[in-house]
């Protein structure tokens, strides 16, 4: 599909919904918005610009459609293979040496690396001592991502995932399958505390042993990447690891210097002392 609306037009379109409802994406990468904002106007069968900035304006409720379509992530459990496998054999393991281990999923989405995190910790039996946070911009996606309820559809996939990253229990014992939906148990959403948070304007907000933000800042221009990694550093205790995503390093980062390569291969590092 060709871009429909100018650089200027999409220009304006941000600056009213920063405007209007707070939600700064100045400094996200122009390419991957202009294609998504492209392919919302098209979807929703706008015939101008006009009339697109007058539904953002004026209907409160779209606009959580628009934040929704422009930052989504695609997600699942136990994503990666390697990468879990190397959380649930080399990382967690220097985590039970903690007396109170806490985690912070940033841009956790729709909820399902939180889930998979709590259940590698509840198979380590640690979950006890532990406390995740899982956060995102969109207040609606936390809010669904809080109940823990997933479609019953992709649980064979879930399953598959992992047991190949090292799973050895029945997948089946972690959720309650109620027809097309499953429940993920009481015991796991306890330990997760799923919240708002901006990674463009909002700041630490805890001292955290890992950080796991994964395929977010692709989606960032280079100067707040170095603002977020700077967060996350500044949330890291000494000795914390950070896990990004496949395609994010942190080689051309000033503060590359605080850290050592853990595991290359699965994107994650290690403060330094």
């Amino acid at each position: 599909m060709d871009n429909i609306l100018t650089d200027i037009e999409i220009e304006v379109i941000l600056n009213d919904v920063h405007q209007f409802y707070g939600y700064d994406f100045s400094e996200y990468a122009k390419a991957s918005l202009t294609r998504r904002i492209n392919r919302l106007y098209w979807m929703d069968r706008f015939t101008s610009v006009t009339d697109l900035l007058y539904r953002i304006r004026t209907d409160e409720n779209y606009i959580k459609r628009f934040v929704e379509e422009i930052t989504v992530n695609v997600t699942e459990m136990f994503r990666d293979i390697s990468f879990f496998s190397c959380l649930r054999k080399e990382v967690i393991p220097i985590l039970s040496t903690y007396p109170h281990i806490r985690i912070w999923h940033a841009g956790c989405s729709s909820g399902e690396e939180a889930f998979s995190m709590a259940i590698l910790l509840k198979e380590a039996g640690l979950l006890h001592k532990s406390i995740i946070y899982a956060t995102d911009i969109n207040p609606d996606v936390i809010h669904s991502a809080s109940k823990g309820i997933f479609p019953t559809a992709k649980m064979k996939l879930y399953s598959e995932n992992y047991i190949a990253s090292g799973g050895t229990h029945e997948f089946s014992s972690y959720y309650t399958a109620n027809y097309d939906r499953t429940v993920f148990s009481q015991e796991l959403k306890d330990k997760i505390v799923f919240a708002t948070h901006n990674l463009v304007s909002d700041r630490s907000f805890n001292e955290f042993q890992l950080i796991l933000c994964r395929n977010v800042m692709i989606y960032f221009e280079k100067e707040l990447q170095d603002k977020v990694l700077t967060t996350f550093k500044d949330s890291l205790e000494q000795l914390g690891f950070l896990a990004l995503g496949s395609k994010e390093t942190l080689r051309f980062s000033p503060i590359v210097s605080s850290y050592k390569i853990f595991s290359y291969k699965d994107r994650i590092w290690r403060k330094n002392i």
